[in-house]
């Protein structure tokens, strides 16, 4: 079976993230996007560490952010992030930010998209690792037949 094309996960908004408002600072959503994002990447195929060291890196092209509601200190947040499609030397993913309830309800914060290119490490544009495309795209392949 393959492995899953979301990932999710969970941190407690620390007051250094809020602003003089008492909102979360809005460039720190993009942060936990990149938590996401790189717990995904491990979950579907490998550690990014081990892709940087092997040579891969992937680079933000495009980032887009709505927000919806604001977090503030202290509350447990959930990212979502799901790999929205796979290319021979880009790949994208969106996110669900919300906030969890000490009843366990949910409420959307805020949804991202990023767009990451494949470069090698002069920052030229390079392929994806073979093996890597293929597992996202089972993954893929085996989220929407599940749909």
């Amino acid at each position: 079976m393959p492995p899953p094309l979301n990932a999710s996960i969970e941190l407690r908004v620390r007051y250094a993230e809020t602003d003089q408002m008492g909102f979360v600072y809005h460039a720190n959503y993009l942060v936990w996007c990149d938590m996401g994002r790189t717990e995904l990447i491990r979950r579907v195929w490998r550690p990014y560490a081990e892709l940087e060291r092997e040579g891969l890196l992937l680079a933000v092209t495009d980032a887009s952010l709505r927000y919806l509601q604001p977090a503030r200190f202290d509350d447990l947040v959930r990212i979502e992030t799901t790999l929205e499609a796979v290319r021979s030397r880009a790949v994208s993913f969106t996110y669900d930010v919300v906030r969890v309830g000490e009843d366990g309800s949910t409420r959307r914060l805020a949804t991202a998209r990023t767009d990451l290119m494949a470069l090698d490490p002069s920052g030229a544009t390079r392929t994806l690792p073979r093996e890597m495309v293929q597992a996202f795209r089972e993954a893929k392949a085996a989220r929407e037949a599940g749909a």
